[in-house]
């Protein structure tokens, strides 16, 4: 099931796992492995590429992040195929993805023996990056009666849907808030009438996947095994730069 109908859909640079997630989702759709058990796998997966990176198993960390990016996938597919949509696993999701990206970009620190400053401007870039690519892209879907689990602006409780505790919600979407608060914020900020203007044409979407979690994973991991381990943290605040051009191309044009 896709997340946008055929006629919008667009070359999704950062989705490059999505044939091997759906194969996975469809091979555990009958089983009683949930979304959120493979939410926990990519956990596994990404923690594995942390050691592996921290001991200079540069080609195994690859593997995983990459791994961890088909995984962060497969769990939005699940929820699909069995038809439960779940908010405690889509901010179960994003709540680790923050923290593991954190992770990641310290691990990377540590071994190149950088500036922290550079690692958390990297950090903070990072995640406004991926801030504006999903920002236009639930944008997109809400316009289209896409999925319905993710909301242009994460402001209230959600309801917990059949099958999920309120607690769990609750709890979630407080964390959410805080970890996403500040980059949601932000980016609404830069751009507050992007929900109203003409839809998004597919070649700047494509542009701004560049952006998506699952391309910065697979450039940190190209990055890594081509001994660019160094220039991995400057290469994401350089990037940042590209938020800005972004925008000012969206309010241009369209």
């Amino acid at each position: 099931m896709s997340k946008l109908p055929q006629e919008h859909k667009f070359i999704d640079l950062s989705d490059y796992g999505r044939p091997v997630a759906r194969i996975i989702a469809d091979s555990l759709k009958n089983t009683r492995f949930t979304p959120i058990h493979v939410t926990i796998w990519f956990i596994i997966s990404g923690l594995l590429a942390i050691y592996c990176i921290l001991n200079g198993y540069f080609w195994l960390a690859a593997f995983f992040l990459i791994f961890k990016s088909i995984l962060d996938a497969a769990d939005g597919e699940l929820a699909r195929v069995k038809q439960k949509p779940s908010y405690t696993g889509r901010f179960l999701d994003s709540v680790a993805d923050i923290i593991l990206n954190a992770m990641f970009l310290l691990s990377i620190w540590y071994i190149t023996e950088g500036s922290i400053w550079v690692c958390i401007l990297a950090f903070l870039g990072l995640q406004l990056q991926g801030t504006l690519y999903n920002y236009y892209y639930v944008i997109l879907r809400s316009k289209f009666n896409g999925d319905t689990t993710s909301r242009v602006f994460e402001t209230t409780t959600p309801i917990a849907l059949e099958g999920e505790k309120q607690l769990h919600v609750n709890i979630l979407f407080k964390l959410y808030k805080l970890l996403y608060g500040t980059f949601d914020k932000s980016i609404y900020y830069l751009d507050r009438t992007a929900g109203i203007g003409k839809i998004f044409p597919k070649w700047l979407m494509t542009s701004i996947s560049t952006f998506g979690l699952g391309f910065q994973l697979l450039i940190i991991a190209i990055m890594l095994v081509l001994g660019l381990k160094a220039s991995i943290l400057p290469f994401f605040l350089g990037y940042t730069i590209m938020v800005f051009v972004f925008i000012v191309i969206r309010k241009s044009f369209y």
